[in-house]
């Protein structure tokens, strides 16, 4: 060990340990702290901890959050279930926990590495990475050791409080949807009779977190997480042979990251004004708090025409509105299209207006992060160069295609199976069965990959066309620090701010403001 505090690994590298724990603490402690609270905000806006303990219910959606699982479980015999028969299962992440999480765990991560110099060993690198994800499955265990607890159903919650037996079932049946209301006449009054039961009834669902599953799932999401961070940070130093990725990768993916975020705080300020006239708005607010990514994401790739399948059976059908039963009532699902959703409501074309102005936002930034071509001569009196970019501005926007075309085409499929909602239940209450019920909801990932491919590649050439004609190309480009600092003594020694080129660009070219930008 050195003075310094570092170890030299195998082969001569010197890892500072001391450091890279201490960062390792303060990211995974953060992240984990910003995950538990949004989801124990949103769980309580939506009223969850009325039926058991906050805490583990946050333990257990922070686990969801990060590709874990949770097991519903009890017993519900008085609902009509009976062993085998009470069954439930819902996969479905609250993304808007898993969105808070990566983006602090993520720059929390890129910040430590910043202090590592101009370029990072690999050995270094593998180090902090491997200290933060063995952390993160630490805590993680932790919250599947705590996520577990048992939910109290009763039944008398279902009614307003003063209420009698006859006016509680009374009061039980004005709400049921129109559809089941023929059920009350079936029987001879069996209805009723079940009502009364169910408003006298209290039953106990427990929920538990499996382990091994949960972190395994928390081992891919911490990776994934790592590896877009440090594809996404422009200012991150780069293991040696690195320089490619920060060319050529790193300003597709931050656009496309930028604009994705973006989209999902569009989605929260809706969800807020949708509370302020809303009857219940802890509801809504808990709901977009949770679960804005979710409906976001499904958004983007629909309004970019990515087909999305829905499948509903059993008694969970007939509570959904029509046309939709009808619409979800095929045994092998039904197509889900922005043309089909317009011919219930005309406004559904404004999402596909959005998704594309969305996807040029994205080519824009790519173009004015992308370096491009060597600047003018430096004019009399060493005043700072005038950019021009490149000299062939169609193989620029040619560049700038290809790669949030490639970018666009993984992220997609991404989405897609993010946002990916299945439910199922078995249930028999209220005098029918309902064994087998479930709601499925998930997209096409092959289409999304081809589509996402076709609308990342137009987006690029138009938004880099669009930079060069404002003059924007190249503007926002970010050079290394060894790059910076190798510019620097070629400009000291040139004489002067004329001497130096700035940026590198597709080929080897230099950029405008290659030392500069956000």
């Amino acid at each position: 060990m050195s003075a310094s505090g570092g170890v030299r690994v195998p082969g001569g590298v010197r890892v500072p340990w001391g450091p890279a724990l201490l960062a390792a603490i303060a990211s995974v402690s953060w992240a984990f702290l910003a995950m538990v609270g949004i989801a124990a905000l949103g769980l309580h806006l939506i009223g969850a901890d009325g039926a058991g303990a906050l805490g583990p219910m946050a333990a257990a959606a922070t686990v969801l959050a990060v590709g874990g699982s949770v097991t519903p479980s009890g017993d519900v015999g008085v609902f009509g279930l009976e062993g085998a028969q009470a069954h439930a299962a819902i996969d479905i992440a609250p993304l808007g926990v898993s969105l808070v999480g990566a983006l602090l765990l993520g720059w929390l991560f890129v910040r430590s590495l910043r202090g590592a110099g101009a370029v990072i060993g690999r050995a270094e690198l593998a180090a902090r990475a491997g200290l933060v994800v063995l952390l993160f499955l630490l805590l993680l265990a932790g919250l599947t050791w705590v996520g577990n607890d048992t939910v109290t159903i009763d039944g008398a919650t279902l009614v307003r409080r003063g209420l009698g037996t006859e006016q509680a079932e009374h009061d039980l049946l004005s709400r049921l949807p129109e559809q089941l209301g023929d059920i009350a006449e079936i029987g001879g009054g069996l209805l009723p009779r079940r009502l009364s039961d169910l408003v006298g009834a209290k039953a106990s669902v427990g929920f538990t977190v499996p382990p091994g599953r949960s972190l395994l799932g928390g081992l891919v999401w911490v990776v994934a997480v790592l590896l877009l961070a440090l594809l996404a940070s422009r200012r991150t130093p780069l293991p040696p042979g690195g320089r490619a990725l920060h060319r050529t990768v790193r300003p597709a993916v931050s656009a496309l990251c930028g604009v994705l975020v973006l989209a999902v705080g569009a989605g929260l300020a809706a969800g807020v004004y949708a509370a302020i006239g809303d009857d219940h708005p802890g509801l809504v607010l808990g709901s977009a708090l949770l679960g804005a990514p979710n409906g976001v994401w499904i958004g983007v790739p629909l309004g970019l025409f990515v087909p999305w399948y829905g499948k509903a059976s059993g008694a969970l059908r007939h509570v959904l509105p029509d046309p939709v039963d009808q619409l979800l009532a095929g045994p092998g699902g039904e197509r889900i299209t922005v043309g089909r959703l317009a011919e219930l409501d005309g406004r559904v074309w404004l999402l596909v207006v959005a998704s594309v102005l969305l996807m040029l936002a994205a080519g824009v930034l790519t173009a004015a992060r992308t370096p491009v071509g060597t600047p003018r001569p430096a004019p009399v009196g060493g005043a700072r160069p005038a950019p021009v970019g490149a000299s062939r501005p169609l193989a620029f926007a040619g560049w700038c295609a290809l790669r949030l075309g490639v970018v666009t085409a993984l992220a997609l499929p991404l989405l897609v199976g993010l946002t990916r909602v299945s439910a199922g239940a078995s249930l028999s209450v209220l005098g029918f069965d309902a064994f087998g019920a479930g709601i499925e909801l998930y997209g096409n990932a092959a289409l999304a990959l081809a589509l996402g491919a076709g609308w990342g590649t137009a987006a690029g050439a138009a938004g880099a066309l669009a930079a060069w004609a404002t003059g924007t190309a190249g503007r926002r480009a970010v050079a290394l620090p060894r790059q910076r600092e190798r510019e620097r003594q070629r400009q000291e020694g040139d004489g002067g701010p004329g001497g130096g080129e700035r940026g590198e660009g597709p080929g080897g070219s230099r950029g405008p403001e290659g030392g500069r930008g956000a």
